[in-house]
């Protein structure tokens, strides 16, 4: 994942995103620009994206880059992981998504959980913090930090939803098909691992 080209091109995205929130002069912001659309250049080369989905990307992005919080809820139901089918590719994740503004990055493990899969849970610890261009099968223009939380589970009554198409228990021999972009095979087993220890000192990059 920790490819040289990608870490280029994040550092190009990043002066430019800067320099074309600050600068004032109209020749600097111009070759800001430019230095955007190699960026997107490169992206396009190397990966399956295309230039609208990186510009998109893009342009929602404003001042000085600070990396984006995806928060993953890791949610046991005796020996078996809490894994919600995703509608924007068909495969399951662990419940999460951005961390949203005002709230903990616990109050949004809560969120996602029982808007995602209909669980409402208990935050109990962190497993890890990861750097998802480092750990996951998907090329981002940014920095991602994961932030696993293991949580307690209360009450499980899963509802139709914007994001997810059905939410269910699995042990770790009978997995679905992986939302990698999301979590992968050993992001599962890591929590599962977490689970059976009395004492699990937290992952990180």
């Amino acid at each position: 994942m920790n490819e040289k080209w990608l870490e280029w091109a994040t550092k190009l995205q990043s002066i430019a995103q800067s320099g074309l929130t600050f600068a004032e002069n109209q020749y600097d912001l111009d070759r800001y620009e430019q230095i955007r659309t190699l960026t997107i250049e490169i992206l396009h080369e190397y990966t399956d994206l295309s230039h609208k989905k990186i510009r998109d990307l893009f342009a929602s992005e404003k001042g000085y880059q600070t990396p984006k919080v995806d928060i993953r809820a890791v949610v046991f139901k005796g020996d078996r992981i809490l894994l919600v089918k995703e509608k924007i590719d068909g495969r399951w994740s662990l419940p999460g998504g951005w961390a949203d503004v005002n709230t903990s990055a616990s109050e949004s493990a809560v969120r996602e959980c029982l808007e995602e899969a209909g669980a409402v849970v208990k935050p109990k610890r962190i497993i890890a913090v990861q750097m998802a261009n480092r750990q996951n099968a998907f090329v981002y223009p940014f920095t991602i930090y994961k932030i696993f939380f293991e949580c307690i589970l209360i009450e499980y009554d899963f509802m139709d939803n914007t994001e997810t198409l059905d939410a269910d228990f699995f042990s770790i021999d009978s997995l679905p098909p992986l939302s990698t972009e999301r979590n992968t095979q050993k992001q599962i087993e890591m929590c599962f691992e977490a689970k059976n220890s009395k004492v699990f000192e937290a992952i990180f990059d």
